[in-house]
């Protein structure tokens, strides 16, 4: 089984040279220096959030495609097993569950956050919809200009392809996170 590390490696390398683009002008369309875009298909680094949606954005795929392994017929994450990528913003981590098929366009993620900054998210891919369900604690999210407060079992949808932002209002907030690309 390979080590979220590993797996970025091989994909970032996967994706670049899909879009048939060299590390360096992959680094200048994502806005990061090729010397961290070289040392994260070399397996080295520590990716954050930010970085690798930077790529995902730069590459028109989805941030899952970076981080999922390849994925076997029968798949079971245990709470606080899944493969987590922390944000540099905010005691923000994301937790993949699931992406997308070929022939569908969503991801799920587990997302827990604690009281602090707000983890300020960039627009995503155009027609990008996120899909929030509160599991526990209390957040604050949603479009940058016009964030919701969301207690447990509230469900809140909105537009992913604007600048959104995410804060917790309790700690130990928590709350499931689907995805919808068009």
């Amino acid at each position: 089984m390979q080590t979220p590390l590993e797996t970025i490696s091989v994909s970032l390398r996967r994706e670049r040279e899909r879009a048939g683009l060299s590390l360096s002008e992959l680094a200048k369309r994502a806005g990061i220096a090729k010397s961290t875009l070289s040392q994260l298909e070399a397996g080295s680094g520590n990716p954050s959030v930010e970085t690798l949606w930077a790529l995902g954005v730069a590459l028109d795929v989805p941030f899952s495609r970076l981080v999922e392994p390849p994925e076997p017929r029968v798949r079971v994450i245990r709470s606080g097993e899944g493969p987590g990528v922390a944000s540099e913003q905010a005691s923000f981590v994301g937790t993949l569950l699931s992406s997308c098929p070929p022939s569908a366009r969503r991801d799920i993620y587990v997302i827990s956050l604690e009281p602090g900054s707000p983890r300020v998210a960039e627009p995503h891919m155009p027609g990008t919809v996120e899909h929030l369900t509160v599991a526990a604690g209390r957040l604050r999210a949603g479009p940058a200009g016009d964030p919701v407060d969301l207690a447990v079992g509230d469900y809140l949808a909105f537009p992913g392809d604007v600048s959104h932002v995410y804060e917790a209002l309790d700690p130990g907030s928590w709350a499931v996170l689907v995805m919808e690309h068009t």
